[in-house]
């Protein structure tokens, strides 16, 4: 790629190493430079390209900001609640066992 954009210079490349936890003595420093300028120009290349178009546009419209109201309201009564299944007892709905080996 053709480094004809801004090229990175020492002092952003130190703190790019010290940020990543490299050393300098571990990293071969021109082979590490050209590639962050080729990234940078990658950069500019995509900022080319027209992105004032809303993403979410692509998404059906949703009606999440019409939720329920946040109203306190009667609950179920215990004797209501005993009528919905013959399994009631103590409180608690009485249910098969699903754990285990005998399901």
């Amino acid at each position: 790629m053709a480094t004809q954009h801004k090229e990175i210079d020492q002092q952003t490349l130190e703190n790019l190493l010290y940020l990543s936890r490299l050393s300098p003595e571990s990293t071969n420093m021109e082979t590490l430079k050209k590639q962050v300028d080729d990234i940078i120009g990658y950069f500019d290349i995509l900022s080319k390209y027209d992105d004032s178009e809303n993403p979410y546009d692509a998404y059906p419209k949703t009606e999440a900001d019409k939720l329920r109201s946040d109203e306190i309201v009667q609950g179920l009564e215990m004797t209501d609640v005993k009528k919905v299944s013959k399994d009631f007892m103590d409180g608690y709905f009485q249910v098969p066992k699903v754990l285990g080996e005998g399901v």
